[in-house]
């Protein structure tokens, strides 16, 4: 068996949709004899987590399963390996950074870690 990194995308929807575009991207761990199969398994993973729910303004909210965008095999899990990338390109470098801090300082309040 051999491990892959599957990328799974989801829209989500709330309502009619009249709303800013939203996309989930997840990262899972798929195991599999052959890089098809993780294919087939990771597509199967986003079929069964399709979800909907209403939210507190009684709107109806769906996670709408997309596709597998990218299929990367690990040889080895080991402490800190990569598992994705990315780089992003913004206008304002600053209020990406700014963004960045809120979301570590919302981390580690949430684990209760010092900054």
């Amino acid at each position: 068996m051999e491990w892959f990194m599957a990328k799974i995308v989801y829209r989500i929807i709330t309502g009619a949709g009249n709303h800013m575009a939203q996309f989930e991207e997840q990262l899972r761990l798929i195991q599999a004899t052959h890089i098809s199969k993780a294919l087939q398994k990771a597509t199967e993973i986003g079929r069964k987590s399709e979800d909907f729910f209403y939210n507190q303004q009684l709107q109806l909210v769906q996670w709408q399963f997309l596709n597998v965008t990218e299929l990367k095999p690990l040889q080895h899990l080991n402490d800190g390996i990569e598992l994705y990338t990315r780089i992003e390109e913004h206008d304002n470098a600053e209020a990406y950074m700014l963004t960045l801090q809120r979301r570590h300082s919302q981390l580690t309040d949430t684990i209760n870690l010092p900054l």
